[in-house]
């Protein structure tokens, strides 16, 4: 963790080797982190899904996302069975490395609900709504 906290005082621009920054990366229990998408045009919010190290890797090799599915116990690369793919356009991480923004380009729904994002359902008061016109 010491290699996240120097970055956080570092000047742009400055380079660290990726394997570092894998090797201390705060990973769950079950070797996950959280990596949220986000449309790379629109910026909206787009799904949130679980990878591991080997699915951070592909998907900076590859250029396409790959998560880890929990419920499958299997690795996905996101629209390969429906072609909705997501395209890398960047992969950040956070300031303490518990979190990772990919910034996609989207074919299709994001959603397997067919909905353009997962995050359809509004809270209003005491009622969830369901909203998949908007985020």
């Amino acid at each position: 963790m010491a290699l996240l906290h120097d970055l956080e005082s570092a000047q742009d621009g400055t380079r660290v080797d990726l394997t570092r920054l894998l090797d201390v990366l705060p990973f769950t229990n079950e070797g996950l982190i959280p990596a949220i998408a986000q449309d790379a045009t629109s910026h909206e919010v787009l799904m949130l899904a679980w990878m591991d190290r080997t699915a951070i890797e592909r998907t900076i090799k590859e250029g396409y996302a790959t998560y880890w599915s929990r419920s499958r116990g299997a690795y996905w690369r996101k629209g390969e069975s429906s072609g909705h793919l997501q395209a890398l356009e960047s992969f950040r991480f956070d300031c303490d490395g518990d979190a990772i923004l990919l910034q996609v380009h989207q074919t299709g729904p994001a959603c397997h609900t067919n909905r353009p994002n997962c995050f359809y359902l509004e809270v209003d008061g005491n009622t969830v709504i369901v909203r998949g016109d908007r985020c």
